[in-house]
Order: C-alpha cells, then structure tokens, then sequence
C-alpha cells in the first residue's frame, strides 16, 4: 500500500516538473468565488453557490447555504490533511457523531438529524454513492476542495432520497491560467503520516486537467492499556484525475474519476485477549471504491441552459467481525438532464432524474435489494423587488420499492437596513434499508427484521434571521423537523431493526457570530437540540444528541506572513444506551492551537487537539463486560478515544 501511495505522489511530482507543452493561455477556466458568507465583508464580493439548482449569487439565494471558502478548508487541512471530518465537525449546527469504535467510522448529523439523511456530493455528483456517511468520511482529502456548500434541513426536492437532513456540496478547485503544484507532509504523536499531493495545468485555452492523489497511515493505538485498540490502523490511497472544458461562450463540462483503497483494522492488539473471553477479537474492513462522473453545461439560443450530469460508482467491502465474515458491494447509477432560463423576474430550472441504487451482500444475501428511481423536478425563483424573493421546487419520485413520493420545498428571502431573514418548509423522504450507523458497526449476520420496512418521510422547516454591522455578523436559527416511520435498530435485549409508529421530532436553536476586523477574526456558536424519539411507551432524547454545544474560534493571520489560532469547544451532556456504565454521558471541553508560519513557497505549520485530554476510557471502560447482541464488544463513543494529539508538517505550493 505504501508502495501504490508512493508511487502516486510521484506521478504528480513527474507531472508538476514537465515543462508546458502549449505557449499561451488567455482564457481562464470560470472557478467558484471563495469567500465566505458569514464574513462581514460588503456584499459585492459576490459568491456563486451551485447546491440550489440556479447557480446564483448567494447573498439572493432565498435557500440558506452556508459556505466554506477556500482560506477556512487551507486552515481545516492543516489540522486532518487526511479527510473533511475536522472540517465539518467545527462547522456550527453540524456534528460528526463517532459510529463504530473499533474502526472509527463516523456520520454527518445536520441539526439533530440522523446521518443518514445527509446527502454528499462532488460538484453535484453523488460519486460516493449512497455510503457517503460512515467511513467513506475518512476516505475524502480536503486538498483539492475550493469550496464546500452546506444546505441545513430537507432537500429532497433538489436531490431526492437521502437528503432528507441536508446536503454537502463539495466544489473542487479549477484550474486557472498558472499550473498549480501543491504537497503536504504531515505526521502525528499518535502515529499517523498523512502524504498528498495536487498538480493541476491548462492543455489548451479551452481544456485543462488536475490530479490529486493521496497516502495515508496510521497504527493501531492503545491509550488506555487494556489491549483494545482506541485509534484503529490503515493504510489508504486515493487517487482523483480531472479533466475540465470550458469554450468561454456558455458551453463548459467535467469528467472525473476516482479510486480508493484501505485496509482498516481494530479490535484487540497482537498478542492481547478480551478478559470475557481470553481470546483474541480483530476487526478489519478492507474497502476498494472506484467512481467515475461527467457533467455539461450548454448555452441554447442564448437563452436557455441545457445540463447533462451522470455518474457510476461501486464499493466493495470485506468485513470481519471475529470470526464472522461479511463481503458486499454497493453500486449507485445516476444520470440527470436539466434546462434553466431566466424570464423576467423568474429564474426557473425542469429536468429528470434516474437512480438505481443497489446493495448486494454475499453473506447475508436476505438484505439484498435494488431500488429504481426515476424522477421529474421543477424550481421557480422569484425576485420579487430587491429586498424580497421566493424559491418554490418540487420533485416527484417514483421508487420501485415505495412507489410515487412528492417533495415540495419553500423558501423565502427578506432583506433590508442591515437584517435579512430566511425561512424554508420542505417535505422529503428516505428509502429504508437494512443499513444504518448502527448496522454498519456491528454488522448484518445478527440482524433480525421482523416486518417489512416502511418509508421514512420527514417535514422540516428553519427560520434564520441575520444582521450585520460593519465588523460583525450575528446570525440566529430556528429549526424542528418530524420524521415519521423512523427506523429504529434495538440493540439493548435484541438485535432487530423497525420503523417506530410515532414520529422522531427535532427542535434547536442554533446562533453564530462572527467578528473580523483586520488582522483578527472570531467566531462563536452556540446550538440547542431537542431531538425525540419513542421506541416504548416514554419519549427519550435520540442518543449521541447533545442538547447544548458552543464553540469559539480565534485568529490572527497576516497574508504571506502566517496564522495563529485558538479554539475552544464544549460538548454538553447525551443520552445513552446499551452501555451497561451509564445512561448519560458527562459534559466536556475541548481546546487546540494551530501556528502556521508562511516562507515563500513553504508552509510550516503545528497543530494541536484536545490539549486537555479528555478520552472516555478516563471515565469508563469501552469495552463491554460480556457481548453485546448485536456482536459487539464496545460501548457507543460518546466523547473523544484518541485523546490529546499534536501534529505537524509543511506544505508546499508553487
């Protein structure tokens, strides 16, 4: 693995050193603005968003979305170069939620809501299919990331199935006139060794091309000496070639593929025993994902604007639990056609959509399915005057499984004096499967389905109010969403998977804000989240939702000089359950520190996290005193495992 890793980075290193085999470029490939929106900054500094359909300025968007510039991901890839969870895990109303103790595996929880109703996509493409929760979170470098959209609550009139609690957009960077060569090295107290590289270069004025490709490293680790490994170990390599055309006169497209590879393993260390049972218990998941996507855009008539997106992408997975062994493999086929035009106040999109999305397991062949799932769309966006506008979309599915499903959404703008409001109603839908977090953890040879699975609908609605001064942004959210036939795994007397009778309720009041006065910026947040569910006769918090969270940032960074930041991070109390120590988790706090310092083309940087070294086996044990019975032999993790971790490295662009 090392080997295939290596060999990658040296491709992109023979590639960044060739000399340019054209003489001149004059027209530049259009790229994403990256400027944030939650920046004071006066609003002329325009930013394109591409998650809702109309592909407008983002400041008359009447949908909220949130956006990471490219100056927030610089900073993100210093601390975890590896993949896009610190990223996220720091952004306000977004929680990464640990799934899978032995291996790591996480989700994307929006608001409360289950991760798996949060939907990925690279520039518009589903290309990690429908696992992009899980462990396929771990498997996506940041390096090659210009900017990522966040929609917060249901987008299921805009991408059907799976976006019932939002959307990820990840935008990846374009090629301009100058090459681009970027390469990082990083390592970690803990054992870890990160390796990327990014070369990106125009063939012609009309095509250019980038390669990404990426080796990562990491030993197991037993912080806490009881022979269980807390820090999973893996050797992956991820390589993603690019190939973008754009004739500057309204015709452009982008053909892409990718390729991962990873061996993941954890359980108990060489030579070490689980105490129940004085023998050895290994867990392992070795992951090969290839992908492959298009999309194209075309100016007809100089009026409308036709859209052609499609991608293919299948996962291959073997599992082992002790002695149990599960190999699958998931494929996902997607293809869309839109047109978009603007009529006098009205920007307006229609198109089709096809998805078949397909699991097939070859030990536990029952849970098999494919699921068919054409779908028309439409979308209306009104500027209504200057400081009001509307968004109206609605997508009608037909599934294979769930039959005919309709997905409106309402969104509306309302801006004036300093203040703007949004508020959106949405109404989606998720197709039920046999997977979830929680069967992701613990398996599916166990599992029992005692009746037929319904599907999942959800309705939500946000509120958002925002007012601006000249050096700080204040923004304040409402949010609740019901979502009813929720699937519920009971882990605690059986092991059994089923739709609850009464719905799951979300309830949160999420605040930012953000000060940036020359050199200096802070951001802090503030999120309450009520989340409910009833699997007996007693409602009861959703487990691993915290009902208070804050955050505050701070930094001072000077351009071409370097970057000092401070953060801090409280996590408040969560319900539990199958955990045999307690039913309710212990607040935390976490702190870390990042020093970047900028020498031409070199950047040295340091980053520490969780300098108070907080871990949950300093609480309790993870492991379970006898085996659980869905298999597994861990407690659910509900504060960090790793503990405090400094790391290190330079990165160089040119």
């Amino acid at each position: 693995m090392r080997q295939c890793a290596s060999t990658l980075i040296g491709v992109c290193l023979f590639l960044s050193l060739c000399p340019p085999a054209w003489s001149q470029a004059t027209v530049q490939t259009p790229s994403p603005d990256q400027q944030q929106q939650a920046k004071p900054e006066p609003v002329h500094q325009e930013v394109t968003v591409y998650a809702t359909r109309t592909e407008g300025r983002l400041e008359d968007s009447p949908a909220r979305v949130e956006i990471l510039d490219e100056d927030e991901i610089d900073e993100k890839t210093a601390m975890t170069p590896g993949n896009i969870v610190m990223m996220l895990n720091e952004t306000s109303g977004l929680r990464v939620q640990t799934t899978s103790p032995s291996l790591g595996a996480s989700s994307v929880r929006i608001q409360g809501m289950k991760g798996r109703y949060t939907r990925f996509l690279a520039d518009g493409l589903p290309l990690f299919g429908q696992q992009g929760a899980g462990l396929g979170l771990l498997q996506i470098p940041p390096v090659d990331l210009s900017q990522v959209e966040i929609i917060k609550g249901g987008a299921s009139a805009l991408y059907g199935a799976g976006a019932m609690g939002g959307v990820v957009n990840l935008i990846t960077r374009r090629p301009r006139d100058k090459a681009a060569r970027d390469f990082i090295f990083n390592q970690t107290t803990l054992g870890g060794t990160d390796v990327s590289a990014y070369v990106d270069r125009r063939i012609s004025s009309q095509v250019a091309a980038s390669l990404m490709g990426t080796g990562n490293w990491q030993i197991e680790r037993d912080r806490n000496h009881d022979g269980w490994a807390d820090l999973a170990g893996y050797s992956r390599g991820v390589a993603r070639p690019r190939l973008f055309w754009d004739n500057g006169k309204g015709r452009n497209g982008l053909l892409t593929g990718g390729f991962v590879y990873e061996d993941r393993q954890g359980g108990t260390l060489p030579g070490k025993v689980l105490p129940a049972t004085g023998g050895s218990y290994i867990e392992a998941l070795e992951t090969r994902r290839g992908d492959i996507g298009a999309s194209a855009q075309f100016l007809l008539n100089e009026k409308y604007v036709a859209a052609l997106r499609g991608s293919y992408s299948m996962l291959h997975h073997r599992h082992q639990f002790g002695q149990v062994l599960e190999r699958d493999r998931h494929e996902l086929l997607f293809g869309e056609g839109s047109f978009r035009s603007t009529a006098g106040r009205n920007t307006w999109v229609g198109g089709a959509a096809f998805e078949r999305d397909a699991y097939r397991p070859e030990d536990v062949p029952q849970y098999r399915y494919t699921y068919w799932n054409p779908g028309i769309f439409g979308q209306d966006d009104l500027q209504a005057t200057s400081w009001l506008s509307f968004s109206a979309s609605a997508r009608i599915d037909f599934h294979s499984q769930y039959g005919t499903l309709f997905s409106p959404r309402f969104a509306a703008l309302l801006r004036g004096h300093g203040w703007t409001s949004r508020l959106a109603l949405s109404q989606g839908f998720a197709a039920s499967s046999a997977l979830t977090e929680e069967t992701e953890a613990a398996g599916l040879t166990r599992l029992k389905i005692p009746f037929p699975l319904r599907v999942e609908r959800g309705r939500g609605l946000t509120f958002d109010l925002t007012r601006s001064w000249s050096i700080i942004t204040a923004t304040a959210t409402l949010f609740a969403s019901n979502v009813h036939h929720p699937l519920y795994v009971e882990r605690t007397n059986a092991y059994s998977l089923t739709n609850l009778v009464l719905p799951t309720r979300n309830l949160g009041v999420e605040t930012v804000a953000i000060f940036h006065k020359g050199e200096l910026s802070a951001t802090a947040s503030y999120t309450w989240t009520r989340a409910e569910e009833q699997p007996s006769t007693v409602r009861q918090d959703v487990p691993l939702t915290p009902r208070h969270s804050a955050g505050l940032v701070a930094s001072w960074e000077r351009p071409n000089f370097g970057r000092i930041g401070i953060e801090g991070y409280y996590t408040g109390t969560q319900q539990l359950e199958a955990n045999p120590y307690r039913t309710v988790s212990n607040p935390y706090v976490l702190f870390g520190f990042l020093v970047q310092k900028q020498l031409r083309a070199f950047q040295l940087y340091l980053n520490a996290e969780n300098l108070s070294d907080v871990r949950q086996t300093k609480t309790d044990p993870l492991l379970l005193p006898q085996q659980a019975p869905d298999g597994r032999w861990t407690t659910d993790a509900w504060a960090p495992l790793d503990g405090r971790v400094f790391n290190g490295g330079v990165r160089v662009r040119f």
